[in-house]
C-alpha cells in the first residue's frame, strides 16, 4: 500500500465523520480527495458513489432510529430524483458547464446557513411538524437528481439548504430527510454510471471499512452530541468545502 493510499484513507475517514454528522454521505469530499491525489477520472465518480452508498445507509438507519426520517416528506423528492440521477449519471459534461455556478450557489448557501445558526432553535420550533408540499418537492427532487448524476454526488449538499431555506422542516429532520434522499440517489446513480462506464478500485473494500467507522462516529455526533446551532455550523462548513471543491478543484 502506497503513501497516497494511506492519505486517501485518512481523508475519507475525516470526510465521512464531518458529512455524516449533518445527514450527508460525503461524495463531494471524496471526489476532492481523489482528484487531489491523482486517481483516474473514470474511477472517481463510481468510487465516490459506492462510498456514499455505505455511509448513507449507515446514516439512514441511525437517523431513522432517532425519529428524524419521515417517509411522507422523503417520498416526493425521491420519486423525481431517482430516475433523473440514473439518466444524468450516464452523461458526461465539461466541468465548465456547471461547476462554477454550483460552487457559487453552495458558498452562498453556506453563508446563509452560518448566519441562521444563531437562531436555529427558534426557527426549528416554528417549523416543527410541517408537511412538505408535493409539487414543489417533485420539482426540487428532479432538479437535484440531475445535478447529483452529473456531479457524482448523492445530492444532499443541494437538498439540505433548500429544506432549511424553504422552512419545510427543522434542522435534524432536514438531515434525516437528506440522508434518506442521498442513499437512494447514490444507489440509482451508481447503477447508471456502472451501466455506462465506470470501474471500481481494488482498494475499495478497505476504504468502505474506513468510511463506515467515520459514519458511525459522525452520525452519533449529529444525533446526540451537537446542539442544533453547532449542527448548522457543521452544515455550513460542509457546504463551504463542497462549493470550494467545485470552484477550485
Amino acid at each position: 500500500m502506497s503513501t497516497s493510499d494511506i492519505l486517501l484513507g485518512v481523508a475519507f475517514f475525516l470526510v465521512a465523520v464531518l458529512y455524516s454528522s449533518v445527514g450527508h454521505a460525503g461524495a463531494s469530499g471524496y471526489i476532492a480527495a481523489m482528484a487531489l491525489l491523482g486517481l483516474a477520472p473514470e474511477t472517481i465518480r463510481p468510487t465516490a458513489l459506492a462510498l456514499n452508498l455505505l455511509v448513507g445507509g449507515i446514516g439512514l438507519f441511525r437517523w431513522w432510529r432517532g425519529g428524524h426520517v419521515h417517509w411522507r416528506n422523503v417520498l416526493p423528492f425521491v420519486l423525481a430524483s431517482a430516475p433523473a440521477a440514473f439518466l444524468s449519471a450516464q452523461v458526461t459534461l465539461p466541468k465548465a458547464h456547471y461547476a462554477v455556478l454550483l460552487g457559487i450557489v453552495l458558498l452562498v448557501a453556506a453563508a446563509g446557513i452560518f448566519r441562521s445558526a444563531a437562531r436555529a432553535e427558534q426557527a426549528d420550533m416554528q417549523v416543527a411538524g410541517r408537511v412538505v408540499p408535493w409539487l414543489p418537492a417533485l420539482l426540487v427532487g428532479a432538479a437535484i437528481g440531475v445535478l447529483s448524476g452529473l456531479t457524482g454526488t448523492g445530492g444532499a449538499i443541494f437538498l439540505t439548504p433548500v429544506l432549511l431555506f424553504a422552512r419545510w422542516m427543522p434542522t435534524r429532520d432536514a438531515s434525516g430527510t437528506s440522508v434518506a434522499f442521498v442513499w437512494i440517489n447514490s444507489l440509482t446513480g451508481l447503477a447508471g454510471l456502472l451501466h455506462a462506464t465506470g470501474t471500481l478500485p481494488t482498494l475499495l473494500p478497505l476504504w468502505l471499512g474506513v468510511v463506515a467507522v467515520g459514519a458511525l462516529i459522525g452520525s452519533q455526533a449529529g444525533l446526540r452530541w451537537l446542539p442544533v446551532r453547532q449542527l448548522r455550523y457543521a452544515l455550513s462548513l460542509v457546504l463551504l468545502v463542497a462549493g470550494s471543491k467545485l470552484l477550485f478543484a
